[in-house]
This record gives structure tokens, sequence and C-alpha cells, in this order.
């Protein structure tokens, strides 16, 4: 068993697909993870929009400030 595994590893484990370690990456551009501090009934409010839209807190927050960002007409 040990010879098999050894042969397997030594041509590259054929027909195995190997994927980057971390997060999948959300675009081409660079992130960065930052801190907000919210208060519980504000944290709350985010968590119960997410939910109701199917969405994982980042996702809300992040189209939260979305739309925030955006330039008035």
């Amino acid at each position: 068993m040990i010879a098999r595994l050894v042969k397997n590893a030594e041509e590259g484990f054929p027909g195995a697909a190997f994927r980057a370690p971390g997060r999948p990456a959300r675009s081409d551009e660079p992130t960065r993870a930052v801190t907000v501090r919210l208060t519980e009934s504000e944290l709350n409010a985010v968590m119960a929009r997410a939910a109701r839209e199917h969405r994982t807190r980042s996702e809300a927050i992040r189209a939260a400030l979305a739309e925030w960002a955006q330039e008035p007409a």
C-alpha cells in the first residue's frame, strides 16, 4: 500500500483536482477585511434583513455600502 501511495504521489496524483487554499476570490481586485463596531440592535437589524433576503451578513453589508456609496443623481 505504501508503494502504491508513493507511486501515486510521484506521478502527481493523476486525476486529482486541487484548489487554491483560502476563500474564493470575489473579484480580480484585491480585498481587505475591515472591522466595524455595531450595536446589538444594529447587528440584529442587519442579520434580520440578510435572512429575509437569503444573504450572508457580509453580502448584506456589502450591498448596503454599495447603495450608500452611489453618487446622488
